[in-house]
């Protein structure tokens, strides 16, 4: 399922507040930032005083928690597209190196419950919704939308998520950074 490819349509005139807090991931697109058998993997934003936005990115893998936490920031502070980048230090566990990345809204519902994200090569692509469990209709409803932008939606891959999502503090954190080492080796 993929369309021909357009100048993708960001969303315009994000309500940044209503956007804040706590993010499921429904599906993506695999990517070696990501464990291969990461589960109930989730994102949390909170707005800083100065505009910019913390990024916390959790999954699950093994019982231990993986996680990175980062600052996105809109690319065009003048624009009122949806259009950011994401900076991560890497490997988590000695983060040292910058990792900056786009971060596309390219679909918000009104209710601000699901989004879907994405970037310009289509590289990356994100489904995300308030909770941890979708309708199978709305997710047909928001892989559509991603087709409409351009997306071979056929790399999607369905993220596991638990009925009752873990607690951060629930599980040992893998401070080693293991998930992060095995990633890039394709594990």
């Amino acid at each position: 399922m993929t369309t021909e490819k357009k100048e993708m349509e960001v969303v315009k005139g994000l309500d940044l507040e209503r956007y804040m807090g706590r993010w499921y991931e429904i599906a993506s697109f695999p990517s070696r930032f990501q464990p291969k058998n990461g589960a109930d993997t989730r994102a949390t934003y909170t707005l800083n005083p100065d505009g910019t936005v913390k990024v916390l990115n959790e999954t699950w893998d093994g019982g231990k928690r993986g996680f990175i936490q980062g600052s996105a920031f809109k690319t065009d502070p003048k624009s009122d597209e949806a259009k950011f980048k994401v900076r991560f230090y890497v490997p988590p566990f000695l983060p040292i190196i910058p990792v900056t990345g786009d971060y596309w809204v390219l679909y918000i519902d009104p209710e601000y419950q699901h989004a879907v994200i994405g970037q310009p090569s289509r590289s990356y692509l994100w489904i995300l919704s308030r909770t941890a469990h979708v309708e199978e209709e709305t997710y047909k409803q928001l892989v559509e939308k991603a087709v409409e932008q351009g997306y071979d939606v056929s790399k999607l891959h369905k993220t596991a998520q638990s009925d009752t999502p873990p607690e951060s503090d629930a599980a040992p954190d893998d401070t080693k950074g293991i998930w992060w080492l095995k990633s890039i080796f394709g594990k």
